[in-house]
């Protein structure tokens, strides 16, 4: 049996459209974000995602704590801190009763590196969103929370603030 979508704006039709609507702006931010981040401080979104995300935490992380926080794989988390331990922008450190998991943490040089970034990073996205008015903004940001509070995405660590 094909599901077939109906003909008028009905609930359906109106979340398609939505859906569409956001892929397509979060899109073309975020291609515009990760070309900057990669021409002004040569670093990928990824990473800064990652440093973004040690940068929000009380402490360190573990490396799984990561990967729900970043919705990837452990597999891609492990890439990405070990190249950020060998540009010293973060420790990795074997927790004392399972030395197969790890806590990471932002070093001294990673946390002035990272506040650098984010600065500009602030800076960019103001710029690419700089058309929409305050109070449009603010009325988005609370409707959006439909979604993100929704029952089916609560449960996971990586709710937007």
């Amino acid at each position: 049996m094909a599901l077939t979508a109906p003909s008028s704006p009905t609930g359906t039709q109106q979340h398609l459209r939505l859906w569409l609507r956001l892929y397509r702006t979060v899109g073309l931010i975020e291609r515009e974000i990760r070309a900057r981040l990669t021409r002004e401080f040569d670093i990928s979104l990824a990473r800064f995602d990652l440093m973004s995300a040690l940068e929000r935490s009380d402490g360190p992380l573990t490396m799984g704590q990561l990967s729900d926080r970043l919705l990837v794989s452990n597999g891609n988390v492990t890439g990405l801190i070990t190249r950020l331990v060998e540009d010293g922008w973060v420790t990795r450190t074997p927790l004392p009763n399972d030395r197969r998991s790890f806590h990471i943490e932002s070093t001294a040089t990673g946390r002035e590196r990272f506040a650098e970034i984010a600065a500009a990073h602030a800076v960019w996205v103001d710029e690419l969103l700089n058309a929409v008015p305050p109070d449009i903004a603010d009325a988005l940001s609370a409707n959006l929370d439909h979604i993100l509070h929704s029952p089916r995405f609560k449960s996971g660590e990586h709710r937007a603030s």
